[in-house]
């Protein structure tokens, strides 16, 4: 099967193994309400997913993805544990800082500047701290700097210099001992897939996702039974938000490519696994609860379409979820398809003042339009 053939075709990848002192990044499970592939058939364009699981992809996401959080769920890129640098010079002055020290710096202020949306400065970082880590022979450093250079590139929009530098990331890692479904592995096969999407190589995403997805199925299914003290619950759960993370990808993928029942079931997984592991109120929970309305919207479905999307503007409303805007502007687009017109003016009035309120341009432009469309409905309609 094409997707088993997956990590060795896209060049595999080992454990990341963070140099000494820059510990990997906590886990959280982040989407967002906008993503690649333009909007969605109720409105808001998504954004991409910028959260990784665990290693290999933690420097992804945070502030430079639109030089803020995922749009749809609060936080940023984790630098707990990770003191500020005092000074962003490109070299380090104290002669004491050489060697991986100098290294681990040098990585600190680039993910500093990514947090601050300076993309451009945190590759030249990435570069100073590649080239000490080849001086040095620092394989554990050569990876992490390829994998946090990759993420840069992917966050500018980079997308083939980004493959090249996972695929650099993969081939430093091939020699370890780590087994294919580790979560490294599938993190950076899932961010490949999600490329080729972007390029419309769709023979490579489809596999990507479905080795992604399967492994990761087939993993859960192993780990289920595993007693605490050989399995920590924490990696048991990472391996699951993992999943959902590859289940939301892949059903955005299908929504663009128009694939609606199938991306309607992955959305449902995806659901049911943020539900679980994060709770019902956690930010990515309502942002699912949106993107499956979005779809079920879409099929022509608006009854359940309603139901989720009324559901996710509740919640929303009750944890100052920082997109409730968006939130509000779907369901004033499900209420019009139901051809209520009143309440979906009522609603888009509200949508549009938040999203004045937060400065949001793209939204109020956006809603807008939307209010000028629904005029027209109702003109038609009488």
């Amino acid at each position: 099967m094409l997707a088993a053939a997956v990590p060795r075709a896209l060049g595999r990848l080992a454990a990341r193994r963070c140099p000494a002192g820059l510990p990997p990044p906590r886990v959280a499970w982040r989407g967002g309400a906008r993503g690649e592939g333009g909007r969605g058939r109720t409105g808001f364009a998504r954004r991409q997913w910028a959260r990784p699981v665990g290693g290999a992809l933690g420097f992804l996401g945070g502030e430079a993805g639109r030089a803020g959080p995922m749009r749809a769920a609060p936080g940023r890129a984790e630098v707990t544990g990770h003191p500020r640098p005092a000074a962003l010079s490109l070299f380090p002055k104290d002669a004491e800082e050489d060697g991986e020290d100098a290294i681990i710096l040098l990585l600190k202020r680039a993910k500093l500047s990514v947090m601050k949306g300076e993309l451009a400065e945190a590759d030249q970082f990435l570069h100073q701290a590649l080239r000490l880590s080849h001086q040095s022979d620092n394989r554990n450093a050569i990876v992490y700097t390829y994998s946090m250079m990759a993420n840069v590139a992917f966050m500018r929009g980079q997308l083939d210099n980004a493959e090249k530098l996972y695929k650099a990331s993969m081939s430093y890692l091939l020699a370890g001992d780590t087994k294919e479904d580790d979560n490294a592995i599938l993190e950076m096969s899932l961010k490949l897939a999600s490329i080729y999407a972007a390029q419309k190589q769709h023979k490579l995403a489809l596999a990507g996702y479905e080795f992604c997805i399967l492994t990761l199925e087939e993993k859960i299914a192993k780990q289920k039974d595993l007693p605490e003290d050989v399995l920590p619950a924490e990696e048991k759960a990472n391996t699951r938000l993992l999943l959902g993370m590859s289940l939301d990808s892949y059903a955005r993928y299908l929504l663009n490519i128009n694939q609606l029942p199938v991306a309607q079931k992955m959305y449902e997984k995806a659901l049911q696994i943020s539900n679980d592991v994060q709770g019902e109120t956690h930010p990515q929970t309502v942002v699912l609860m949106n993107d499956l309305a979005t779809v079920l919207d879409a099929q022509g479905h608006y009854d359940e379409a309603y139901s989720y999307v009324k559901r996710a503007a509740e919640l929303a409303k009750e944890t100052q979820h920082p997109e409730e805007h968006m939130v509000l502007n779907n369901l004033a687009a499900i209420l019009m398809h139901k051809e209520d017109f009143l309440q979906a003016k009522e609603v888009y009035k509200e949508a549009l003042k938040q999203a004045q309120q937060k400065g949001d341009a793209a939204s109020v432009q956006h809603i807008q339009e939307e209010l000028a469309e629904l005029a027209k409905r109702r003109k038609a309609s009488k």
